[in-house]
């Protein structure tokens, strides 16, 4: 549904150029909750800006339904930004105007009829909550209640996509949760396909369907969420997950752990279901060979679990090759963790 293909974007500041976006290449399919994360200065909120054509690139070609948004007159363009919706994060609303008035002025800039706005704003108040609220101020909501104003306003086109610029960035985290499941909501009844800009792994895990990891302007990882949750490349993403789950071990455990023949310190990823089975006493029982946790945890994707182990597996060489290979058949991801290994077999020569 939205391809941006080939896209570069370059900043000139006097005789200066700064390149914001390098050859990125992003394809988000309709109906999905797409999340694009990376620090501050990575580019996300300029890679955002392409999709609407609010931000022309240097260079690349930017696709909505088949349609090159480069190529359009500007009528078309109008047409096309019609039908594609953004939530700020500071909520940009109008102080002056109530809860209603602030979801039916694009209404009336569209020159919908007043009936018909009356029933939509109803309806979109209902949709996200703020029934109660329509004759109240910004001034008088909370911060999730103004969030969900812009939300309410954003839809209120009847958008096929719907962007999302850091949108629970200057939300506490409970306030966070009840907006991402409002999401969540969206996302299901309306069919909506959603970018989500974030720099909080948090909210990647608990929306989206697949995710791109931009750093300096690049986009160095993307995937499905559970592939590149449950296997990072690039440090940067590794960065980001460490605020979820630790997966490196420090020299003080190393230097508990005891040399018992052949050895490994492998990274398993279990997803769904055998998150939960006893894949350890199996190869313990049927292979001989000693497994010490050197850390774990479990994570949830959507409410999908995720576990990640860390395993000192030794044992027989034999014996320990057997118990890796049964564990490839069984464990959605396993990794023989070179950087981890290295620094264990070099504690284990002092």
């Amino acid at each position: 549904m939205i391809q941006l293909e080939n896209i570069n974007k370059v900043f000139k500041l006097g005789k200066t150029e700064v390149s914001a976006l390098k050859n990125v290449n992003i394809h988000v399919e309709k109906g999905e909750i797409f999340g694009v994360i990376g620090f501050s200065g990575a580019g996300k909120s300029t890679l955002l800006r392409m999709v609407n054509l609010l931000e022309k690139p240097t260079t690349g070609d930017i696709f909505i339904n088949g349609k090159n948004l480069l190529i359009l007159s500007e009528k078309e363009l109008r047409e096309t930004r019609k039908k594609i919706g953004i939530i700020f994060q500071q909520f940009n609303l109008l102080s002056s105007y109530n809860v209603f008035d602030n979801i039916a002025e694009i209404l009336r800039i569209n020159r919908v009829p007043k009936q018909e706005i009356k029933r939509k704003v109803k309806k979109l108040l209902t949709l996200v909550g703020l029934e109660d609220k329509a004759e109240q101020y910004p001034a008088q909501l909370s911060g999730g209640q103004k969030q969900r104003v812009g939300i309410a306003r954003a839809l209120a086109m009847d958008p096929e996509i719907l962007l999302c610029d850091e949108a629970t960035s200057a939300l506490d985290p409970q306030t966070t949760d009840s907006i991402l499941e409002l999401l969540l909501d969206i996302n299901k009844k309306l069919g909506l396909t959603i970018i989500l800009i974030t720099h909080e792994m948090e909210v990647i895990k608990k929306t989206c369907d697949r995710v791109a990891v931009m750093d300096k302007g690049e986009v160095i990882e993307q995937g499905t969420v559970l592939d590149i949750f449950s296997n990072p490349r690039h440090v940067t993403t590794k960065n980001f997950l460490r605020n979820l789950y630790e997966d490196t071990i420090t020299d003080d455990v190393v230097e508990r752990l005891q040399k018992r023949g052949h050895s490994y310190i492998l990274r398993l990823a279990f997803r769904g279901e055998s998150a939960y089975e006893p894949v350890l006493n199996k190869i313990a029982s049927n292979y001989s060979v000693v497994t010490n946790i050197v850390h774990g945890s479990i994570t949830y994707l959507k409410g999908v679990p995720l576990g990640i182990l860390l395993v000192h597996l030794s044992g027989d060489e034999d014996k320990v090759e057997q118990a890796i290979t049964y564990l490839k058949d069984v464990v959605y991801h396993v990794e023989i963790n070179l950087e981890l290994n290295k620094k264990y077999k070099e504690a284990m020569v002092l």
